[in-house]
């Protein structure tokens, strides 16, 4: 199972170390990374491996935006599959 998951929020040190340290913690692995910086306001998106999660989704959501909140960012996570048929045409 693949997940998506967006960090928003104006740039500061530490944003992207402590997202990865988060899912290095969760045996959540980055397949795939994409961050711009635009006037000083940070957009990264990753696609990430949850097959051998062991947490509910539900948590790791949970867990994320409240990552978020704390660095003063908006993260969210989606599976795959709602991210995917939320961007259909």
């Amino acid at each position: 199972m693949k997940g998506i998951i967006t960090v928003l929020g104006k740039d500061h040190v530490g944003i992207i170390g402590t997202v990865c340290t988060y899912l290095s913690r969760n045996d959540i692995n980055i397949l795939d990374i994409s961050q711009t910086i635009v006037g000083g306001y940070l957009n990264m998106m990753m696609i990430v491996d949850l097959s051998i999660v062991k947490k509910e989704f539900t948590i790791l959501v949970d867990e994320m935006v409240e990552l978020g909140e704390n660095m003063g960012v908006a993260i969210k996570m989606q599976h795959e599959d709602i991210f995917n048929s939320m961007h259909r045409v």
